[in-house]
């Protein structure tokens, strides 16, 4: 548990927690949709939803690995121009690495940030995540997991609860889903016209717990990473969710991006094989597995 600041004050738990990891497509972006840019910062993927040959806003997706506000900005400043700012941030959960420039963020841009309301305690300096699981097998960042910060950040009152009907502030063709299992209060955002997906960590496309497999990006169609889902019923029932609703092209939190038959028949697989190719044999959560 976590001391709350003042209603108005913001606390970075993120602040001088900077992690020496890259994978090969660091620093680099893919306009995936005209209006969908995904950006990986280290070993993460950050979006921008917004086309920039219009006149209407955009909106960030999560705020990439700590001590990163300096290269999302630059991205921004290159794909939107000079003195943009996003209408807000969509956060979808509180994971270190989805947080990690969201105060810095905030406090130059004074925007709100959406979440799920069940993520708030995560947000508002109320609750931290359980610590990451290194026992689970899959390589080398699982064993270097309980590094990783778990501490909540507090946004103040720079943090809302996404409304309730499911509808996403300044992105109104979109619609967030929950999606537990990775965390409580885990969303993934749809878009009806193209099929679109923002599955944050739901699934990712690439084996996250393998240190090789991050700086390579080989691309692998998993269940989210391995060493902080906590629920791996909830994590299931999530990637069957969004696989009926048959995506055409999906970002992920971790990964490449993927469309098309490649992502049609991998998520297929991962909803058939889940239990074998996603579930850790061992690990502090696993008695959740059936």
């Amino acid at each position: 548990m976590v001391e709350n600041s003042t209603k108005n004050e913001m606390n970075d738990a993120m602040d001088n927690q900077y992690l020496p990891m890259y994978s090969l497509n660091s620093g680099m972006g893919v306009e995936v949709l005209p209006d969908l840019f995904c950006y990986t910062n280290q070993i993460v993927n950050v979006s921008f939803v917004g086309n920039p040959k219009t006149s209407a806003g955009w909106v960030l997706i999560d705020t990439g690995m700590p001590e990163s506000s300096n290269h999302i900005i630059e991205v921004m400043e290159e794909r939107f121009g000079e003195n943009s700012k996003p209408e807000a941030i969509i956060l979808t959960h509180g994971h270190f690495d989805h947080v990690g420039a969201v105060v810095d963020l905030v406090e130059k841009w004074g925007v709100t940030v959406f979440a799920h309301e069940l993520e708030l305690p995560f947000l508002t300096g109320e609750q931290s995540y359980p610590e990451p699981d290194g026992s689970v097998e899959g390589g080398l960042v699982a064993k270097m997991s309980p590094l990783f910060p778990n501490e909540p950040v507090d946004l103040g009152n720079n943090v809302e609860a996404l409304p309730s009907d499911g509808s996403v502030p300044y992105m109104p063709e979109w619609k967030w889903i929950h999606t537990p299992g990775h965390a409580p209060g885990h969303i993934s955002l749809f878009r009806v016209k193209d099929r679109a997906l923002i599955a944050g960590d739901a699934f990712v496309t690439v084996k996250q717990e393998s240190l090789y497999k991050v700086m390579t990006q080989e691309i692998e169609m998993n269940g989210p990473p391995r060493y902080l889902t906590t629920d791996w019923k909830a994590a299931k029932s999530s990637v069957e969710k969004l696989y009926e609703l048959k995506p055409k092209v999906a970002v992920t939190g971790h990964g490449r991006p993927l469309m098309g038959e490649k992502l049609t028949e991998g998520l297929e697989k991962l909803v058939q094989e889940f239990n074998q190719v996603a579930i850790p044999d061992d690990g502090r959560f696993v008695e959740r597995k059936h």
